[in-house]
Parts: structure tokens; sequence; C-alpha cells
């Protein structure tokens, strides 16, 4: 289970409208997190999903036909934690590359979005259990950096010239991190909500060897969030303050 600092507070998101989260592949947001995100939409805060490739590379099946399989699974996963705005970028699962094309693209969505918050998933070279997957490790640098590059008139100055004006975002959320920092209290309904979202990509999971139940495993991970947090279920995150929380630690 990932080690906590003690008391750990919870994400300061009281005044925030909009949330962009941002993963390498369908289903990333579907292992806990999207309890946060229906957390989130419930409140009325909107939330847009960025994916970097279409997880067409994660079945058996040949990537024209996963593709569209894919896409349509996770519009159905979005559907059932109250997100209607995802966008899917044609970068190749498997071989998503770090570098300033991603970077660039990136950029463009959170100057598109001005969300208060960006989400994106753990990106270290050991995570969940053993060696992360090559694209979550080129997802969340990329992502670290986009979402500074957002920030900088000029860096990618060609996003002006789209009419796309800097960006400041207040908060970078990595969920699934070793060492988390805060927490988002989930109700049971989120939680509910979380597992309808995984259940909904039915085809990918038929290729999972030994995949663990939807609706054991979710709840369990969300308990574990609610024991590092005083709550009965909780999403925990490393938060990184960006400027303008307050001065939050991290």
């Amino acid at each position: 289970m990932a080690q906590a600092t003690s008391n750990m507070p919870l994400v300061p998101d009281g005044g925030w409208s909009r949330v962009l989260c941002v993963v390498a592949h369908p289903d990333d947001l579907e292992y806990g997190t999207s309890a946060a995100v229906a957390t989130w939409t419930a409140r009325g805060i909107e939330v847009t999903y960025l994916l970097l490739t279409a997880g067409e590379a994660g079945m058996a099946e040949p990537p024209e036909v996963t593709r569209p399989l894919r896409v349509n699974e996770q519009h159905q996963a979005c559907a059932e934690v109250g997100v209607s705005d995802l966008r899917i970028l044609n970068h190749p699962d498997g071989m998503l590359e770090y570098g300033l094309a991603l970077r660039r693209d990136i950029a463009r969505v959170v100057r598109q979005v001005r969300p208060d918050a960006v989400v994106t998933a753990n990106f270290d070279v050991e995570a969940y259990g053993g060696l992360n997957q090559a694209d979550h490790r080129a997802a969340g640098l990329a992502v670290v950096d986009g979402v500074r590059d957002a920030d900088n008139p000029w860096v990618f100055q060609e996003l002006s010239e789209e009419g796309l004006q800097p960006w400041h975002t207040s908060a970078l959320l990595v969920a699934g991190h070793e060492r988390p920092s805060h927490a988002v209290v989930v109700d049971q309904a989120s939680v509910n909500a979380a597992v309808a979202s995984l259940n909904r990509h039915e085809a990918y999971l038929r290729h999972v060897t030994g995949h663990p139940e939807p609706d054991v495993f979710i709840p369990e991970i969300l308990r574990d969030g609610g024991e590092l947090s005083g709550s009965e279920h909780a999403v925990v995150v490393r938060l990184f303050d960006l400027g303008g929380l307050g001065g939050t630690e991290t």
C-alpha cells in the first residue's frame, strides 16, 4: 500500500471550476481516479479527459479494429462519471515519445480548457508493483512540462498565433503515486461510478489475463485511500502546487 504523510490534507478543490485529466490510454483513469472525477462532476466541476493515444495496440485484434472499439468503450466509461468532453490524440499506442510534439499537444489543450488543475497518472520507472509501462512514463513527463509550457508565452509561440493565450494551472495531481500527499474523499455513489466506468472497458478487460473483478478491487483501492485520509473511501494523489493554491504543501 502507498505510504502517506501523516494528517493527510484534502485536495483544496473548493474553488475549482475545471479539471483536465491527461493520460496515455483508454482505461488509465478508471483504476480509482474516476471516483474523484465522479465526485467533481457531481459538484458541477467540468472535467475534460485528454488521451494521448487510443490504446490501439492493447488487444489481440489489429489496430484498425481495436481503435474504434476502445474509443467507444472510453466514451461509455466517461458517461458513467459525468464527463462529456473526451479528446483523443493520434500519437501511437505503445510508441509514445516524450518530446516537443507531445509537449505542444498537451500545452494546446491546457490553453483550450484553462483548467484549475491537471491530473495525470504515476510515471515513475517503478510503479504499481513492477516496472511502469513506457507510454505511462512518457505521458507523465510530458504532462509536467506541457502544463508549464502552456503558461509560457515564449514557448510554442504558434499556439498564440492559433488564438490560444497562455494559461496558468494552479495544481498538478499525480494519481497512483507511491507517496501521496492529499486526498479527495468520495462517497459510495462515486465508488459505484468508478466501478461502472472500468466495467465499460469490457472488450479490453477480456484480453487481460487474470484481471481482478472491478467491483472487488476498485472499492479496495478506495478503502485504502480512506484509511490513509481518515475517511471511508478516498482517492489519494501527490499534489504539486504550481502557484495559486495558497502555499499548499506537497
